[in-house]
């Protein structure tokens, strides 16, 4: 009965130097990411030739500095987290000020405040009711899970699971079948992020055509086509147009799929392309609506063959 009771002791007193570290680490992360942040923001304000920066030159700044991070170090440094920083530095001159309760995505949110009393006391309330409602950073995972701190190590992150299995079967077919084109299109990735105003978006599926010179990203919606999702891809266009492309990218290119039950349809979005020479080219190689509606016909048929299937046997 002794010798139990030790090794339960041994047991609970373990798990609590392991839980204890990690939550240190998880602190000692987020922590560091707001003082990097800050010191990127401090070093850019420093550089802008005592502020009287012109729109050229903070826009050729912004760009070239995204690019060039972006490119040593990976996700993190689109123009508009760049711009945050700097902002952070100016509403938070002294770094000891900045609470390391907070998280980057809190304070994303409060340097939206232009009020400075305003500000401050939202910061406050913040900080009261994470410590009131223990949603404190208590556990690695309630920083870890933080998209910016994916960024911020350089790690792989955990992108969303698609909802249903059809939605796997549509999205890997048409993947195959934009491939089998032949038409230059090359395969970026799947539920690529995109963060717009402190709010995380996954775009489906993004391709690059080398033959156009221009992205094109595929949004796949399990029901009926709205208004609300031109609208939506439209502004993953303009996030594309201003943070990803280079000099000699053509604007991106946007398809919708909408895989309704009753209603299957496409939509393409131009972002904003005025150039009838490209608008003329791109209509060479990106396939036509009702090709791709075909495809996810397709996909459909089968799928609900083989469910016909499944409930027969």
């Amino acid at each position: 009965m002794i010798q139990n009771n030790n090794i339960e002791n041994i047991i609970m007193d373990t798990k609590k130097i392991v839980a204890t570290a990690r939550k240190n680490v998880a602190k000692e992360i987020n922590s560091k990411l707001l003082q990097a942040y800050w010191e990127i923001g401090r070093t850019i304000v420093e550089n802008e030739q005592n502020g009287s920066v012109s729109p050229e030159y903070g826009k050729k700044l912004y760009t070239q500095l995204s690019k060039e991070l972006t490119k040593e170090f990976g996700k993190g440094f689109s123009r508009s987290n760049l711009f945050n920083m700097r902002n952070f530095y100016l509403k938070y001159p002294i770094v000891q000020t900045v609470s390391g309760q907070l998280s980057w995505s809190h304070y994303c949110e409060l340097l939206s405040i232009s009020d400075e009393s305003k500000r401050s006391f939202y910061e406050k309330e913040v900080i009261n009711k994470l410590a009131n409602t223990g949603i404190e950073i208590k556990q690695p995972q309630d920083i870890l899970k933080d998209p910016y701190v994916f960024e911020f190590l350089g790690i792989p992150e955990t992108k969303p699971l698609l909802e249903k299995d059809l939605e796997y079967k549509l999205i890997r077919h048409i993947e195959d079948f934009l491939l089998e084109l032949g038409r230059g299109f090359m395969f970026v990735g799947s539920q690529q992020r995109i963060t717009l105003n402190n709010t995380h978006y996954y775009v489906d599926m993004v391709f690059y055509n080398k033959i156009l010179k221009a992205y094109v990203l595929i949004d796949l919606k399990m029901g009926k086509l709205k208004p609300e999702n031109v609208g939506q891809i439209n502004m993953y266009l303009n996030y594309y147009n201003t943070e990803i492309n280079d000099e000699d990218d053509n604007p991106p290119i946007g398809i919708i799929l909408c895989a309704d039950k009753d209603e299957i349809a496409a939509e393409y979005a131009l972002g904003g392309l005025n150039n009838q020479i490209f608008a003329s080219k791109y209509t060479l190689y990106i396939p036509e609506k009702e090709k791709l509606i075909k495809e996810v016909e397709c996909v459909l048929e089968k799928e609900k063959s083989e469910g016909v299937s499944n409930s027969g046997e």
